[in-house]
């Protein structure tokens, strides 16, 4: 194993009882100090991997190395890995330090120690002072962070985070972005954090793992995964975008909607089908008099920063994202740079 992997997960199958498959061959590895992120929709296989990780599911077959140990073979509560959960499972009856401290007591660490490692965990997480609010009296927020500073106290190697989000509102959920962020960077350890929310993926993770009904369809860093989509269904799962089909006329030369491009990409051999992918904002709109590509205005939304504009061209509708506005039913014109342009097997 490479000195910066911390879990190595090797052929890693799960299948339920009805012969449901909720994990079908995983291969992953998970570096020492990574933020990375298990992304897909309800379903794919995401949270099963996470609590295969964690002890609370055994996989049907392969095998998890932890710093090069058969992590199968270690009970839960041995594991140098916490879990972060939705709904915290925080204790209504403990305060927060009892909250905090509980694992701690259970490890049977003197006061003096405890006392040092909540306080620790509690500047950690930016609640400092307040060891003896109630749980009740904490807002979601709050409570979240708390449920970190438990997680954290344990002193984990690897921390598991199951849609600690989910469950806030938009504005905090953002906050916490940033913040989680900057937490994992501070604590130095490994964060497997599961989503189904591409903004949260793309803002926190220094890798992202697409998965779709049990299996992987892309593993890169968040530019990667948006710039360079292995498949349509990665292309349209992160972010939006108009998936058009094409013919690869040769190396960097591409044809579609009745126009031949000048793109990137190469290695699809010559007149081949091919999928294009072209990202809403990449959209370039023009005069008409220069324009390779024009459609008809379908309809036309403003939303703040940019509008949204659907354009009909020969039956498809393209998505465009645009400061420039148009009217409805009018005829506009628009062009696509090279880099602007991502080819894809024909899915």
């Amino acid at each position: 194993m490479e000195n910066n992997r911390i879990i190595d997960i090797q052929n890693i199958s799960k299948s339920f009882a009805g012969g449901t498959e909720a994990l079908k061959n995983i291969n992953l590895y998970i570096r020492k100090n990574e933020f990375i992120t298990l992304l897909g929709p309800s379903g794919c296989g995401k949270t099963t991997l996470l609590r295969t990780l964690a002890g609370f599911e055994q996989p049907t077959s392969g095998k998890i190395l932890f710093n090069d140990e058969n992590l199968l073979d270690i009970p839960p509560y041995k594991r140098k890995i916490n879990t972060v959960f939705q709904k915290y499972a925080l204790f209504p009856h403990l305060d927060v330090y009892g909250n905090i401290a509980f694992g701690l007591k259970i490890k049977k660490f003197d006061k003096a120690t405890i006392d040092e490692k909540v306080a620790n965990a509690l500047k950690t997480v930016g609640l400092k002072g307040y060891e003896k609010r109630n749980i009740d009296e904490m807002s979601g927020g709050q409570q979240q962070r708390i449920a970190i500073a438990r997680a954290i106290v344990n002193e984990p190697e690897v921390l598991l985070l199951d849609e600690p989000l989910g469950a806030l509102d938009l504005k905090i959920r953002q906050s916490m972005q940033a913040e989680l962020k900057s937490m994992q960077q501070r604590l130095g350890i490994t964060f497997v954090y599961v989503t189904h929310d591409q903004e949260e993926a793309l803002t926190m993770s220094d890798t992202i793992v697409v998965m779709r009904e049990g299996e992987i369809q892309q593993i890169g860093t968040p530019v990667d995964i948006y710039n360079e989509p292995k498949n349509a269904f990665v292309a349209d799962f992160i972010g939006e975008s108009n998936i058009i089909s094409g013919i690869m006329v040769k190396d960097r030369v591409v044809t579609f909607s009745g126009s031949t491009f000048d793109c990137l990409d190469g290695g699809f051999g010559e007149n081949t089908p091919v999928d294009v992918v072209v990202r809403p904002e990449d959209v370039n709109i023009c005069g008409l008099e220069k324009a390779p590509l024009k459609g008809t205005v379908m309809s036309i939304v403003f939303m703040g920063v940019h509008y949204e504009i659907k354009v009909n061209i020969d039956g498809f509708t393209w998505l465009i994202h645009s400061t420039d506005s148009a009217n409805v039913g009018s005829e506009i014109g628009f062009y696509l740079d090279p880099d602007d342009i991502h080819i894809m097997v024909k899915g």
